[in-house]
């Protein structure tokens, strides 16, 4: 068996194959299993919509900058809670008008958008009762911190510390 840096699966696997590599990392790593336990569902909603993105050569930062690689520094930008529910209003207002909007992408790049499934990230945003309905209603602190808490982990692994 061939061992892929994260860098490389991201920039080229499935999300099965990528939360397959966050799974084996948070098995070895020595953070409590409840962190690995909330972890893991927060990697597959992110990697939901960026593999996606991907695929279609439309990756963008929290800032709307475009970027030509889904990198470890990327992925951990969308792992800031304000950016990721932000991300799903973009995404879906890009779902409605049938062109990526909210970036600063090429507007024929941004023309050749494709609707992204956003089922996963959705319910995943919702069971931190994160408002899907209104973009400008907050959600709770305590959970913006348990995802700085996450996001410490997926930070590790990113970088090979686990």
């Amino acid at each position: 068996m061939v061992l892929h840096s994260m860098s490389t699966l991201l920039k080229s696997e499935d999300a099965s194959a990528i939360l397959g590599a966050f799974a084996t990392a948070m098995d070895r790593s020595d953070d409590a299993p409840f962190w690995q336990q909330k972890s893991l569902p927060f990697a597959e909603a992110i990697l939901s919509v960026l593999i996606p993105l991907r695929a279609q050569n439309l990756l963008f930062d929290p800032e709307g900058n475009p970027h030509t690689e889904l990198t470890p520094m990327l992925f951990i930008r969308w792992c800031d809670l304000l950016s990721l529910k932000t991300l799903a209003f973009t995404l879906a207002n890009s779902n409605r008008e049938g062109k990526l909007v909210r970036t600063k992408l090429a507007d024929d790049r941004c023309a050749a958008y494709e609707p992204i499934d956003l089922e996963i990230l959705g319910k995943y945003l919702s069971s931190y009762t994160v408002n899907l309905s209104d973009e400008w209603v907050d959600f709770p602190i305590t959970n913006y911190n348990l995802h700085i808490g996450m996001t410490s982990l997926i930070t590790k692994i990113l970088e090979g510390k686990c």
